[in-house]
């Protein structure tokens, strides 16, 4: 080989290791609107979800249509595709359905949660959810708030009605939200299960312990242990409580954040909002945390 030609041999090379370098920079860089896939449901979301049921619901609604409007906007044009509601929300699922309607509806990624009561036809309250929330489908439903070690066994016909729900194309996947260890110790092991929402923050606020509804700190140790089985089943994990029902300071919504990814292994968290400077922080937190 000449000189000439080995040096275009190595700039050639030098350009290509370098170009190779940066392509793997730019897909390891993991953002705030990234998408990730919820284990085997094979569904999509970014990494922040926007929530509508901040105590129930009532701060996103105490902002109305117009100002709730606004708060979706923004936070879809910083990129967050993943919105949740629930049946217990009351009119935000209303709100959402309207705020979402300017957006192509394969846009966005819709979780809804419905009440498991009993005497309810399970059919018909899923078809009542869809219209609460005026949209064909919900690429994600979840069993609202089990609280029980029996809640594999006690919902089974809600469970059914999702799967045929699923047949129809009317739901895209399934699973559940928990609240105590006693609900959390059944989801690994509970097959039906695609995703699991899981109260996760670095304090234990607002977490699961022995019982439910318990004003305690939850033990973190053995939720975060739980999420890791549920993850290497399959399933997908998003998270909520994150910022301690809004008791926490900037410094502890910062930790939350890194504890939930980087030492809990979450997929997603859903945070609720009332302003889009909360949107942004919230961005810039998880971008932080996933640096």
């Amino acid at each position: 080989m000449n000189a000439v030609s080995r040096r275009s041999f190595l700039k050639a090379g030098v350009a290509a290791s370098a170009l190779a370098g940066v392509n793997t920079l730019h897909a390891e860089r993991e953002t705030a609107a990234g998408l990730v896939t919820l284990g085997k449901s094979n569904v999509k979301v970014t990494r922040l979800a926007l929530g509508t049921g901040s105590f129930s619901g009532a701060i996103q609604q105490q902002l109305g249509q117009e100002g709730f409007n606004r708060l979706v906007r923004h936070a879809y044009e910083r990129g967050i595709r993943f919105f949740e509601t629930a049946e217990s929300y009351g009119n935000s699922q209303q709100m959402l359905g309207v705020a979402l309607k300017p957006f192509p509806r394969e846009s966005y990624t819709l979780m809804s949660k419905v009440t498991t009561n009993d005497g309810i036809d399970p059919r018909a309250k899923l078809d009542t959810l869809r219209r609460n929330s005026d949209t064909e489908y919900f690429d994600i439903m979840l069993l609202h708030w089990q609280h029980t070690g029996t809640w594999p066994e006690d919902t089974r016909p809600w469970q059914d009605a999702i799967l045929e729900a699923e047949q129809k194309g009317t739901i895209r996947s399934r699973g559940a939200s928990v609240h105590g260890l006693p609900a959390l110790r059944r989801v690994p092991a509970t097959d039906w299960l695609q995703v699991a929402m899981i109260r996760m923050n670095h304090k234990g606020v607002r977490m699961d312990a022995e019982e439910h509804d318990a004003d305690v700190l939850g033990n973190v140790t053995e939720v975060v242990g739980h999420v890791k089985q549920a993850r290497k089943a399959g399933m997908g994990i998003v998270s909520m409580k994150l910022i301690g029902e809004g008791v926490f300071n900037h410094e502890d919504r910062q930790r939350a954040m890194r504890f939930a990814f980087k030492e809990a292994g979450v997929d997603s968290v859903t945070v609720g909002y009332k302003s889009t400077s909360e949107i942004d922080e919230a961005i810039d937190n998880l971008n932080l945390a996933l640096a």
